[in-house]
C-alpha cells in the first residue's frame, strides 16, 4: 500500500516546505510522528505482497487440480454414490 517511497516524498515536501525557516525541530517531530504512524499501520512490503500474491497464485492452481480430480473420480465412482436420493427421508426429520 503505502511505500517508502511515499514517504520520502511526504518527507521531501515537508523539507521544502521549511528549509527556509529554523523550524528543523518540528520536521524532526513530523517524520517521527509519521513513522510512528505508519509503524502502527500494520502495513506489508511490496516483497511481501508479491509473495503471498504468488502463494494465491499457486493454491488456486492447486485447487482447480483438486476439483477437476475429485469431479473425475465422482464420475468414475457412478452417479449412485456420493448424493442422496431424492426420495429418501432426512434421517434427523424422522427422529422427530
Amino acid at each position: 500500500m503505502l511505500s517508502q517511497k511515499l514517504f520520502d516524498e511526504i518527507s521531501n515536501k515537508i523539507s521544502e516546505t521549511i528549509a527556509a525557516s529554523p523550524a528543523k525541530d518540528i520536521e524532526k517531530n513530523i517524520k517521527a510522528m509519521m513513522g510512528a504512524t505508519f509503524a502502527r499501520m500494520d502495513l506489508v512490503t511490496r516483497e511481501e505482497f508479491d509473495v503471498q500474491q504468488e502463494v494465491l497464485a499457486r493454491t488456486r492452481e492447486q485447487l482447480t487440480q483438486l476439483e477437476a480430480r475429485l469431479q473425475a473420480l465422482e464420475a468414475a465412482a457412478g452417479p449412485a454414490t456420493g448424493a442422496p436420493a431424492a426420495d429418501a427421508p432426512a434421517a434427523d426429520t424422522e427422529a422427530q
